[in-house]
């Protein structure tokens, strides 16, 4: 069985606080056309290069009804910086146009087989997986990035288009696993492509 959520294979459920103080369930954003759920964290080098293209995508698509949730799974005994407190600092800052939800016990990174931060996952409407890997071909230097593979994914949804790459290799810092070395990966994780 692949450690990844399969294309076509529907959206793991789930329920978790996020830094607005609310706790956010899957059916939540049921009326979201689209729903973009991507792991992410506080401190790695990949996240904060391409966060703002990140805020750029989801603001570009707003109107279309696509909605991006960001989760946050690293353990904070590995990077204490990825801690909740630090999460709802950082949203107090950055105002990114999307909620930050903590997977504490790891469990939803192990349900979507989340590798790397960040790591985005697509979801049509109903809620099947339509595209999962990389926004961005550089995403720690988005200047010198060639392609945006997100961007085009949901150009095409919002087109009513089908998904022409719908599977590409996250890249960034593995996910931190609880109890783990920091640069520790499942056995069963591996490239998607």
């Amino acid at each position: 069985m692949a450690f990844t959520l399969q294309i076509g294979e529907q959206a793991p459920a789930f329920s978790l606080p996020a830094t607005d103080g609310h706790t956010y369930a899957l059916n939540d954003f049921s009326d979201a056309n689209v729903l973009v759920l991507f792991f992410t964290c506080n401190h790695c080098p990949f996240v904060l290069g391409s966060n703002e293209t990140t805020r750029q995508l989801a603001e570009k698509y707003k109107e279309a009804g696509v909605t991006f949730v960001a989760v946050n799974s690293n353990s904070e005994q590995t990077h204490p910086k990825d801690s909740f407190e630090f999460m709802v600092k950082q949203m107090e800052q950055e105002k990114f146009p999307w909620i930050y939800l903590r997977d504490q016990a790891q469990d939803v990174a192990r349900a979507y087989g989340a590798l790397r931060t960040p790591h985005f996952f697509v979801f049509d409407q109903e809620r099947k997986l339509v595209y999962t890997g990389r926004e961005l071909d550089n995403p720690r230097q988005p200047e010198k990035a060639t392609v945006n593979d997100l961007d085009r994914a949901l150009e095409q949804l919002t087109s009513g288009q089908s998904v022409t790459t719908p599977l590409t290799n996250p890249i960034g810092c593995n996910v931190k696993w609880n109890g783990q070395d920091a640069h520790w990966m499942p056995g069963e994780a591996c490239d998607l492509v």
